[in-house]
């Protein structure tokens, strides 16, 4: 199943949000979106400095991961970023592929 990184900073309205009803909350919130889906939350944490909340989630496609983005974005109430997280075997895999590339001026 593949998995994400997302990071997310909340928005002023999304913090009001976050502090009227916690953060097992928007843990129950999560669980719920993601599991909905097919998917599994592996971690969540909250962090502060860039980056106000971190999770590790695996979806059974990129289409739900796409879903999932795309709605809460439209939210308004999170900035998020999701990155593909790749195993050991999936980049030895890419590693062996052969890609025909030429660099720009050569």
């Amino acid at each position: 199943m593949p998995k994400f990184l997302i990071q997310s900073t909340y928005t002023t309205e999304g913090t009001k949000g976050l502090l009227s009803e916690g953060a097992s909350g928007r843990r129950a919130a999560v669980e719920q979106i993601v599991t909905g889906l097919g998917g599994k939350v592996e971690a969540m944490y909250f962090a502060f400095g860039e980056d106000d909340l971190v999770l590790i989630v695996d979806f059974p496609d990129p289409v739900s991961m796409a879903a999932v983005s795309l709605t809460v974005k439209a939210s308004g109430a999170l900035h998020t970023r999701a990155t593909p997280l790749l195993t050991l075997d999936e980049i030895d895999e890419a590693s062996r592929r052969k890609v025909s590339f030429r660099a720009p001026g050569k």
